[in-house]
């Protein structure tokens, strides 16, 4: 009886168990190990050692990946390999090498991180950090590494089948395609969905909750009172908190010793409409009923992911501007920034759109001598959208008066222009844009002073820290050293941060989940940095750097 040519035959199978438990491959392990060694190098936040340790895990599983798909290619090239003996050699030096690598990356850790919170002015990092980093990093490395081999079996046995009818070159090629494609629908149908689902739940319902103590506002003048176009309870809890804080006619008075208007402050939650042209034509309405074009000053916010809006920026605003003033918010997301910018940063731009149009058009037919001046500003996410929303050429004509855009994202295109057309010696943590007669940024020095001309008759004023992940982050940083880290650097970054190619990438990336937490660093934006940043936007009169140290020290005893 003939037997089948060889080509013919099935190919081996290869036990399961005998691929998951398959020793480490020594040229992994050393990638894995130096990444993790850099890993451990300070970037743009400290990190704490649970986060630490996970992003010691990645990285090593990534290293470890890359060297396997290196060697999965030289196999599919067929070239030859070293003789046995020779690898023996090899991956005892490998592992001794990768060993060596992990104790003195481990032993100069702790340093790492201690420069940068010498920095922010932060305790030293516990003894105990690097075992725990150690610890997380390997289980996190463990998980992955699994994985990677539950990937390798699908592929492999993809490739079996496909070897009944393709060349083994290609049948090995279309397993791998094929694995990814599972896992992928697998990561993103079930796994990111299922958890951008428990977040979302979650963040509904805690903004659902209305305290005990909680009460609506007697005052008619504030948005959820029985006199106001939107309920109580479709303000969500951030709403609720912005219109009953925030500083007193009483106290505004008494800070400048004259009498005072109540700051009015109007919100729409995303519970108000379903649709979100809706929700901001019940803001506007809502601003008309309370008076809020008869104030000298009005401003169009747009809160954070989760409807937030920073009670620094606020109470400040309302301060400087006297109690005249009316601020106008609408809510158009549960989700924080950080998981909103990924998920869909543009899902707020049609409430940010809505609102600017319908509180620009109408400011644009009263009167000049009798209109409030109209500023613009949003925190973060806010800040993005409040800069898509602007049309800058059509209201050149008749433009309003200017924003405060602070801590703006990685995907703003205005920020981005002005980091790309910055004067040539001016930092990328501190660009001088122009004659900074429209533009002008500054960081934690905040005096927005380095221009070579005067303001002109609008200001465009942006607010961000150096070591705001958020702000400076880019896909970039992979395989080319940002300008921010060349040169002269921002006083709050660690003088040991070093761009490492595809490292820092992932460590910006962590660094953007724990920005906030810190306030004055990172993503965490604070009155005393606001206060002129207000300063500079809205130019009010009499202002001097003894008022603006006496407001500074009267919003931190309050």
């Amino acid at each position: 009886m003939p037997t089948k040519p060889p080509e013919a035959m099935p190919a081996p199978r290869a036990p399961s168990a005998a691929l998951f438990l398959a020793p480490l491959s020594a040229g992994g392990v050393v990638l894995g190990a130096l990444l993790v060694g850099l890993s451990l190098t300070p970037s743009m936040v400290p990190r704490p050692p649970v986060l630490q340790g996970v992003l010691g895990g990645l990285v090593f599983a990534l290293g470890y990946g890359v060297w396997y798909l290196l060697w999965l290619l030289l196999d599919w090239l067929e070239v030859r390999r070293p003789a046995p003996y020779i690898s023996r050699i090899a991956a005892r030096i490998g592992f001794a090498v990768a060993g060596v690598v992990v104790v003195v990356a481990f032993w100069l850790g702790a340093g790492w991180q201690n420069s940068i919170r010498a920095v922010w002015d932060l305790p030293e990092t516990a003894a105990t950090a690097p075992v725990t980093v150690a610890a997380i990093a390997t289980a996190v490395a463990a998980v992955l590494l699994l994985l990677g081999r539950a990937f390798r079996l699908l592929s492999l046995a993809w490739s079996r089948r496909s070897k009944r009818v393709l060349p083994p070159k290609l049948a090995n090629l279309l397993g791998l395609v094929t694995a990814a494609a599972i896992f992928g629908m697998l990561i993103d149908g079930v796994l990111l969905r299922a958890g951008l689902r428990v977040v979302d739940t979650s963040a509904r319902l805690a903004d659902a909750v209305i305290p005990a103590d909680s009460a609506a506002p007697r005052n008619p003048l504030k948005s959820g009172s029985a006199a106001s176009l939107v309920a109580w309870e479709d303000l969500g809890s951030m709403g609720r908190d912005f219109v009953t804080s925030g500083p007193t006619a009483e106290e505004i008075g008494t800070f400048w010793g004259e009498a005072a208007p109540e700051p009015l402050r109007v919100y729409v939650g995303l519970n108000a409409a379903a649709k979100p042209e809706t929700r901001a034509r019940i803001a506007f309405d809502e601003l008309k009923r309370v008076g809020g074009f008869d104030r000298e000053i009005l401003v169009i916010a747009m809160p954070t992911g989760s409807g937030w809006l920073d009670p620094g920026a606020m109470d400040s605003l309302d301060y400087i501007a006297r109690g005249d003033v009316a601020t106008v918010a609408v809510q158009y997301s549960y989700l924080p920034s950080p998981i909103s910018v990924v998920v869909d940063p543009t899902q707020g731009l049609a409430e940010a759109q809505a609102l600017f149009d319908l509180v620009y058009g109408h400011w644009t037919t009263l009167p000049a001598q009798d209109r409030p001046r109209l500023y613009l500003h949003g925190l973060s996410l806010g800040a993005f959208l409040s800069q898509e929303t602007v049309p800058l050429l059509d209201v050149l004509g008749d433009p309003f008066q200017g924003a405060l855009w602070t801590g703006s994202p990685f995907l703003s295109d205005a920020w981005n222009m002005v980091l790309r057309r910055r004067q040539p010696d001016s930092p990328a943590w501190r660009p001088v844009f122009g004659n900074g007669s429209l533009i002008r940024a500054d960081n934690q020095r905040a005096r927005f002073e380095n221009a070579t001309a005067e303001w002109g008759p609008l200001r465009l004023v942006f607010l961000q820290y150096g070591s705001d992940a958020i702000t400076f982050f880019d896909w970039s940083l992979a395989w080319q050293r940002p300008d921010w880290l060349a040169g002269d650097r921002a006083p709050d970054l660690s003088p040991q941060m070093r761009w490492v190619p595809l490292v820092t990438v992932l460590q910006v990336a962590v660094d953007m989940a724990v920005s906030v937490g810190h306030p004055g660093y990172g993503h965490d934006y604070i009155a005393r940095h606001y206060i002129p940043a207000w300063a500079a936007t809205l130019a009010p009169e009499g202002w001097d750097p003894e008022t603006e140290e006496r407001l500074f020290h009267h919003l931190s005893e309050v």
